[in-house]
């Protein structure tokens, strides 16, 4: 496993978008990437589970069905051996030829909904983690905060990939506070964004700690 290990460091830059369901990932993703296309950066935007083609088959098993189809210990398995397979394949690829990798959940989506909320437990993720991931990790990573019954308002049912929504309120309030939990843990790493504001809001929010984290990634 020396691949999980050799660090993606070169000039490229790896920023993960986190948050409960519903919390507008997608939107702010799109204004962010265009952003740094108008600076003339090289930018992928892509998503977990999914990313490559294996991991996006994985993701059909993961995201639709009913919601127990899986424990969290099988979730957290077929969610990690995603990720190795996105990583490989897309993330890794465009970190060494310094472009600048977007993601819709990384790694931290497995600690708050199996770890934290799922009850499989940190150490068991962290595990994990090491061995799939190692210190390939994100150099910034912007998680967007909102009520868990405000999320569920504004989550998208119409792509069928309900799995996650379906197990309720209570579920949903466990992953905020579970992402809350490893922002406090990783301040280096992650950031806590208000998503409740307007999308202009929310956008310079995102862009203002891009300044003040990874100076001139950003410049007009």
């Amino acid at each position: 496993m020396n691949g999980a290990h050799q660090g993606h460091k070169q000039s490229g830059v790896f920023i993960s978008v986190e948050g409960g369901d519903g919390a507008g990932k997608s939107t702010q993703i799109k204004r962010l990437s265009e952003t740094l296309l108008a600076c003339g950066r090289d930018v992928i935007v892509t998503r977990e589970p999914g990313g490559s083609e294996g991991a996006e088959a994985i993701r059909e098993l993961l995201v639709k069905g009913d919601k127990d189809r899986w424990s969290p210990l099988s979730e957290a398995l077929l969610m990690y051996a995603a990720r190795r397979d996105h990583l490989e394949k897309t993330i890794l690829p465009v970190l060494k030829r310094g472009g600048v990798v977007i993601t819709d959940r990384f790694a931290d989506s497995t600690m708050a909904y199996q770890g934290l909320a799922g009850e499989l437990g940190v150490k068991n993720v962290e595990a994990l983690h090491e061995l799939v991931v190692g210190d390939c990790n994100p150099d910034l990573t912007l998680i967007l905060d909102t009520s868990a019954a405000a999320g569920l308002k504004r989550a998208d049912a119409s792509t069928g990939e309900t799995r996650f929504e379906e197990k309720g309120v209570a579920y949903q309030e466990k992953v905020r506070d579970a992402f809350l939990t490893i922002a406090k843990a990783a301040p280096e790493r992650c950031a806590v964004i208000d998503a409740t504001g307007t999308i202009d809001e929310v956008a310079a929010s995102i862009e203002a700690v891009i300044q003040e984290r990874i100076p001139g990634l950003i410049e007009r």
